[in-house]
């Protein structure tokens, strides 16, 4: 299985929301990151076919999702960023409601409805009404609902906004867990979300491909320009003005702040190995709202 897109863009008047993106995904997971705005969005509902580029295509193995979009669709399981439930339906009821949709005969219907409750690990709360749900449950089964045809292509778009940090490392372990002969593209600007689990970064900004990359290669990069130090409020201040900073925490003996550089900011500077989100700062330029001390 193979999805290849070639110079892809979308304008919305005379905005380029995404502008000249190529890209060729096998199985795996791919990590695609970028602030808010950056074009992720659009890209998703453009390969799920619910967007029309304005110059560019995109193949499912080979053929053009233009004139061949009943076959991705088959294979394509997609939670988008706003993902709505039923109230009146217990998870169960919804589940098996969508598998219908889906096309699926009944015999299998309810069976691929039990197995992918099992999947998610909500089965022993599948006959409860969806309202009775936590913010993570209803996530569970927004996956569930885009496994039920057992898709080669999965997209999850922005899929832990709104989660508490346990439930979020949870939708990432089992995110992990589907890798395997299937391409997933998780969407998000939570660095946290893919550190673990994508072998592949794809960072967007203002709509175009700011960098390609294995995670490691990002880390590789930033090596050397990450530094810590310890220091008074006054100056602290001073260096968070002057230099790009990743995390500022007061301590017992002043506060201690993660300063990303290409050269040693204050003599008192130790260099330190770089985080995930920090090589992405580095690779950016900008700072973006960061998930990291939430999960610890």
């Amino acid at each position: 299985m193979e999805l290849t897109i070639e110079n892809l863009s979308k304008r919305y008047g005379q905005n380029w929301a995404l502008r000249q993106l190529s890209l060729r995904c096998g199985p795996g997971m791919l990590g695609l990151v970028g602030p808010n705005g950056a074009g992720k969005t659009t890209l998703m509902r453009m390969i799920a076919t619910l967007l029309t580029p304005t110059e560019g295509t995109i193949l499912w193995n080979g053929q053009d999702i233009r004139t061949h979009g009943a076959a991705l669709r088959q294979v394509l399981g997609y939670l988008p960023q706003d993902f709505g439930v039923y109230p009146e339906f217990t998870g169960r009821q919804f589940l098996r409601y969508l598998a219908a949709m889906k096309g699926l005969p009944r015999s299998l219907a309810y069976r691929r409805v039990d197995e992918v409750l099992e999947m998610v690990q909500v089965e022993q709360v599948a006959d409860r009404k969806l309202p009775t749900y936590s913010g993570g449950m209803k996530q569970r089964i927004g996956i569930a609902q885009a496994l039920l045809n057992d898709p080669e292509l999965l997209i999850v778009d922005e899929p832990t906004v709104g989660l508490d940090p346990a439930e979020r490392v949870r939708f990432r372990t089992l995110l992990a867990s589907l890798t395997s002969n299937r391409i997933i593209i998780l969407s998000t600007h939570i660095i946290s979300d893919v550190e673990a689990v994508a072998n592949r970064l794809l960072i967007l900004q203002e709509g175009q491909v700011l960098a390609d990359t294995p995670p490691q290669a990002l880390l590789a990069h930033a090596t050397g320009k990450v530094w810590s130090v310890t220091t008074n409020q006054t100056t602290a201040l001073q260096l968070q003005a002057s230099y790009q900073a990743s995390t500022m925490v007061n301590q017992m003996d002043g506060v201690t702040l993660r300063l990303i550089s290409a050269t040693r900011p204050h003599e008192a500077a130790i260099e330190v190995s770089p985080s995930l989100e920090e090589a992405y700062l580095l690779a950016t330029g900008r700072q973006e709202v960061s998930a990291r001390e939430e999960d610890k």
